[in-house]
């Protein structure tokens, strides 16, 4: 059967709205990667039954399938080529439920976050997750991604959020566990396989999403800091204050902070931008003023201790904003230099420092240009790190690259891939610094749930 043939039949299958060949897709943005939109053609289920059916269907013929949610990740995890078709999870895009009783909420894949945080908190509530691409990133791809975000330090990444799971297997199957309840021990919590498997062992349908009390107000700050160890003690020291909670605390070296402050407007009397470190941090409080009040005290009380800057607190919510764009604006980088190498590790606190002083030196033993630009959550340990060159590298740059980046990370008890995932563009790394037992074991789980190899292909790993 012919590919044309193919799209007749799924249009016979699933109605024509929901089915478009390639020509047809061509004009959608492909997200973060053009290679995005290769398949031959891409079909939108509106139910769990669909993806089954869909899924079934391909299972029979022999025909791969990418799923894809928002397309904002970083690894090329949902990368197609033209012989592979589109699982598109946007019509999946109800909130079957919130129960403010037991703070859950039970939602379909194609929710993207910004929806979810909108409806919770009609009920006083939160997911208690957060990051930069909320508008675009849907509940499927965060839980395939195990994503984690500015809060994780507090509430965990998405595997600690997530209660309950249906997801449909590449035989269209249906695995189905909808838990409520924080507490099973009945058997093996085989939930735990699918989030952060990027969809390559079954696609996420329905969730269930743990939910936290709202924090009312929130108030931000923008201080510099000599370096990681400073932002820490100050972090510390919020964490260990009554009578407010720290809801993010983002740490951006020097050049990453002048560079996308500068693309903003800002300027050094607006900033402090002299500093080696900016750290953002955002309280929550019952007020605005309430919070920002103690924002300010606290900031007052260990300035001269703990080697503060200079810094600014924001007086209103809309300054707020613009501060917290000079953290997750990070299009500038890439607007500056198209396709810009980043890497993604994380990293024990107190290694932090020596951590990042050795890769100035190092990337530039490699090639004299390299200077990266580096940010991330740092009560999580988590690093961004983009190059200042367009990429993609060359094969032999970007080994090296990643040897200075992800050799240390073992010892050190770091990881090289902490919120990306592994994907495409990570399937060396993780076949050279990860666990050769993990590397086994993930092979045999992925030839037990898909033998024939065909849901999202060549992402993470291979079943042979």
């Amino acid at each position: 059967m012919t590919r044309a043939q193919d799209i007749v039949e799924l249009r016979r299958m699933t109605g024509l709205r929901s089915v478009q060949g390639r020509c047809e897709f061509a004009e959608r943005d492909p997200g973060w990667d053009a290679g995005n939109l290769e398949a031959f053609a891409a079909v939108r289920p509106d139910s769990p039954a669909a993806v089954a059916a869909l899924l079934r269907w391909c299972h029979s013929r022999g025909i791969p399938v990418v799923p894809q949610g928002g397309r904002t990740g970083l690894v090329g995890g949902a990368i197609t080529d033209p012989d592979s078709l589109i699982c598109d999870l946007g019509a999946l895009d109800r909130i079957e439920e919130i129960d403010p009783v037991t703070g859950v909420a039970v939602v379909q894949a194609g929710v993207t976050l910004s929806a979810l945080q909108e409806a919770a908190r009609a009920f006083g509530l939160d997911p208690a997750i957060d990051l930069a691409a909320r508008g675009s990133a849907t509940v499927g791809g965060l839980i395939s991604t195990n994503a984690g975000g500015i809060m994780a330090f507090r509430a965990g990444v998405m595997r600690h959020r997530v209660l309950g799971l249906e997801v449909v297997l590449p035989d269209g199957s249906i695995f189905c566990d909808l838990t409520r309840v924080m507490k099973t021990s009945a058997g093996y919590d085989l939930k735990h396989l699918f989030i952060g498997a990027e969809g390559t062992l079954g696609i996420a349908t329905r969730a269930v999403i743990k939910l936290e009390p709202l924090v009312p107000a929130r108030a931000t700050a923008l201080v510099g800091v000599d370096n990681a160890a400073a932002a820490q003690r100050v972090v510390q020291y919020f964490l260990s204050r009554g009578g407010m909670s720290l809801r993010a605390a983002e740490i951006m070296w020097r050049r990453y902070a002048q560079t996308t402050s500068a693309a903003l407007g800002f300027d050094h009397d607006q900033l402090p931008l002299g500093a080696n470190c900016l750290l953002a941090l955002e309280v929550g409080g019952d007020t605005f003023e309430a919070a920002s009040a103690a924002l300010e005290s606290g900031l007052a009380e260990i300035y001269d201790e703990d080697g503060l800057k200079d810094g600014v607190v924001a007086s209103s919510m809309q300054q707020a904003d613009r501060i917290w764009r000079v953290r997750e604006d990070t299009e500038i980088l890439y607007r500056l230099h198209p396709q810009a190498p980043s890497f993604d590790v994380s990293v024990p606190g107190g290694a932090i420092d020596g951590y990042v002083e050795r890769l100035g030196p190092t990337l530039k033993a490699i090639d004299p240009q390299l200077d990266p630009y580096i940010f991330g959550h740092l009560a999580d340990g988590n690093l961004h790190i983009v190059l200042n060159v367009q990429g993609p590298l060359p094969t032999p740059v970007q080994q090296r690259v990643e040897d200075v980046l992800y050799a240390p990370l073992g010892e050190l008890g770091g990881c090289f891939s902490a919120e990306h995932g592994i994907g495409l563009k990570k399937r060396a790394a993780f076949e050279r610094y990860a666990d050769p037992v993990k590397q086994t074991l993930s092979r045999a789980v992925k030839g037990l749930l898909d033998p024939k190899g065909l849901l999202n292909p060549g992402k993470v790993v291979d079943p042979f």
